[in-house]
C-alpha cells in the first residue's frame, strides 16, 4: 500500500498500520476524509496509553506532607477517567473514587487523579485498574488504610456484545483499615455516595 507521502510521517510505524487497518476494514486510506486518520489516531493511541510510562513515586512526587496531628479520613471522589478495555480496544470510563486515612503524612489532593491517570491511560481491565489504584497509594502514602471504588461505563458492552446501553460496572478494593473495619469501610461508602 503506498499513502500521499504528506499523509504520513516517515518511519511512524504505528500510523501506518493504522492505514493498513483501514485498508483491510475495506476502506480507501488515500480518500480525502482519511488522509490524515492515520496519523490522527496514532497519536490520539499514544495519548490513551501513556500511563505505561508513568511510575506512582515519581507522579507523586514531593507532594507527600507530614502532618501527625490528622488521621481522619480524606476522600477525594467523581475523578473521572477514560480508558480503553484490552479486550476490545474500546472505551470505558466513569468515575473514580479514593478514600485514605494518613498515618502520620498526607499526599496533595491533585496527585490522587494524577495517579489514577497514570492506571486509566493504558490497555486495562477495570477490575485490576481499581487494585493497581489503591496499591500504588498504600505503597506511596502509607496511610493506615486505603479504599477505591470505581462506576464505570463500557462501550464493548453497550456497542457491541450484548448491547446494554447505560450499564455500570463497579468495583472496588479496600486495603488496611477499610478491609479490616467495618465502620471506616460504612464511612467511606456513606462520603462517596452523598449528593453534592
Amino acid at each position: 500500500m503506498s499513502l500521499p507521502a504528506s499523509s504520513l510521517t516517515p518511519g511512524d510505524e504505528l500510523a501506518e498500520t493504522v492505514a493498513t487497518l483501514l485498508e483491510q476494514l475495506g476502506e480507501n486510506p488515500d480518500r480525502e476524509g482519511l488522509l490524515d486518520t492515520p496519523t490522527r489516531v496514532a497519536d490520539s493511541l499514544r495519548f490513551l496509553t501513556e500511563g505505561y510510562a508513568a511510575d506512582p513515586s515519581t507522579v507523586v512526587g514531593d507532594a507527600l506532607f507530614a502532618l501527625d496531628d490528622y488521621d481522619d479520613m480524606v476522600v477525594v471522589k467523581d475523578i473521572a477517567f477514560f480508558s480503553m478495555c484490552e479486550h476490545h480496544l474500546l472505551p470505558f470510563f466513569g468515575r473514580v473514587h479514593i478514600g485514605y486515612v494518613p498515618d502520620g503524612k498526607v499526599v496533595g489532593l491533585s496527585k490522587l487523579p494524577r495517579l489514577v491517570d497514570a492506571y486509566s491511560r493504558r490497555l486495562q481491565v477495570q477490575e485490576r485498574m481499581t487494585r493497581e489504584i489503591a496499591e500504588a497509594i498504600n505503597t506511596v502514602v502509607s496511610p493506615r488504610g486505603v479504599g477505591v471504588v470505581v462506576d464505570g461505563r463500557h462501550l464493548c458492552m453497550e456497542m457491541r456484545g450484548v448491547e446494554k446501553e447505560g450499564s455500570q460496572t463497579v468495583t472496588s478494593c479496600m486495603l488496611g483499615v477499610f478491609r479490616d473495619d467495618q465502620r471506616t469501610r460504612t464511612e467511606f461508602l456513606s462520603h462517596i455516595h452523598q449528593s453534592h
